[in-house]
């Protein structure tokens, strides 16, 4: 089952919109194996750690930063596949892994919590060595009604569950909005197509929150929910649907929207859910 939001604060200490996220953020790290992401102390000026250099960027910096976000990530798919990715193949792998770490972050406070961060795209940097995401926790949080919280400075409560959802759709599009507008030359497709990317990690974040926290059917659940169908600027809902192995097991699966063009990298191993991989592979992978 999904979280409910922590009832109390520890003894002596007031609960504030930033240092709540920071929590947030530090409990989806954690929980999150595949999730590389460092929370600056609310209040406290960024400092040097093992995984963040002084060489990070902010993609709406301007050309010179997106240009070292996709250089990065071509020196990475070099470094771990052997392969000289050409650079709209970088800037969609580059961009699909910033979708879904920064949609996670939004989508996992509310699963775990039923809080909806405004993130917004200045709050979020990336180290250009190692790919981790550093950011600094915001002052705007929505939650609902009957939140502990919902009094404090900086939150904006809402009365149901539907109306919290439509505020995560929100404010994921409304952080991916200038972040496609920045990158989407380098990756060179259309807007149907980088928002159709947007909506699969949106998806995929919650469903491996799910799987990670052993509730896979629930991380399916809860991505249906936020995604029932398409939602502007989303073009697509989650559709998920079963595949059954010959052990009688019923297993969750979708096919994308997009493509992350991961397939152009490794031909042979493209995504389970690619649009490439049929049916008959993925239970071929299911029953291992």
């Amino acid at each position: 089952m999904i979280a409910a939001p922590p009832k109390t604060a520890r003894p002596g200490t007031a609960p504030h919109v930033p240092g709540l996220l920071a929590a947030a953020y530090r409990r989806l790290d954690a929980v999150c194996e595949a999730l590389a992401v460092r929370v600056v102390e609310p209040g406290r000026e960024s400092t040097p750690s093992p995984h963040i250099t002084k060489d990070t960027v902010l993609l709406t910096d301007g050309q010179e930063s997106v240009e070292a976000f996709v250089e990065a990530e071509t020196a990475r798919i070099q470094d771990r596949y052997d392969h000289a990715a050409p650079r709209h193949v970088a800037a969609s792998r580059a961009l699909h892994d910033y979708a879904w770490s920064v949609g996670l972050l939004m989508s996992g406070a509310w699963y775990l919590e039923r809080r909806v961060p405004r993130i917004a795209p200045e709050d979020i940097r990336v180290d250009l060595a190692s790919g981790t995401y550093e950011i600094t926790p915001g002052t705007d949080l929505v939650c609902l009604a009957d939140d502990p919280v919902a009094a404090l400075p900086g939150t904006r409560p809402v009365a149901r569950q539907e109306d919290l959802r439509a505020e995560l759709r929100v404010a994921v599009a409304d952080h991916m909005a200038p972040v496609l507008d920045a990158i989407g030359p380098y990756v060179r497709r259309g807007s149907r197509a980088l928002w159709g990317m947007v909506s699969d990690d949106l998806v995929s974040g919650l469903w491996y929150l799910g799987r990670m926290r052993g509730e896979e059917a629930a991380g399916v659940r809860a991505a249906t929910e936020v995604l029932p169908s398409a939602r502007a600027p989303f073009p697509g809902g989650a559709d998920f649907r079963s595949l059954r192995t010959a052990d009688g097991r019923e297993h969750p699966t979708r096919t994308r929207i997009g493509c992350c063009l991961y397939y152009t990298i490794r031909p042979g191993e493209a995504c389970s859910t690619c649009p490439r991989t049929c049916d008959a592979e993925r239970l071929r992978r299911l029953q291992g």
